[in-house]
């Protein structure tokens, strides 16, 4: 094993953190709910596990993923993002 494997593991989160209904993942990370709440307290072997499947669910439901993604309306900023002065948002 490298040492970057023996080391901290991060986390897959790409700030894209819409949950697809139809999966039940992420549409960023790939990842459920569940494994969301719970990354905290993974060891960091069940952290690697978890990124090794990530991989496969991917290529397995990304290109769906992405395009019922695209097809939603974009969201609408809530009435109080939009009473902030701009350099507060």
């Amino acid at each position: 094993m490298t040492e970057a494997w023996n080391g901290p593991v991060p986390s897959p989160c790409v700030s894209i953190c819409v949950i697809d209904p139809p999966t039940g993942l992420c549409a960023g990370c790939y990842r459920t709910l569940n494994e969301i709440a719970g990354w905290i307290d993974f060891s960091a072997e069940e952290r690697r596990a978890l990124l090794a499947a990530l991989a496969e669910r991917r290529a397995r439901e990304g290109v769906a993923i992405a395009a019922r993604l695209a097809k939603q309306p974009p969201l609408q900023p809530s009435v109080a993002d939009s009473e902030l002065p701009r350099a507060e948002r």
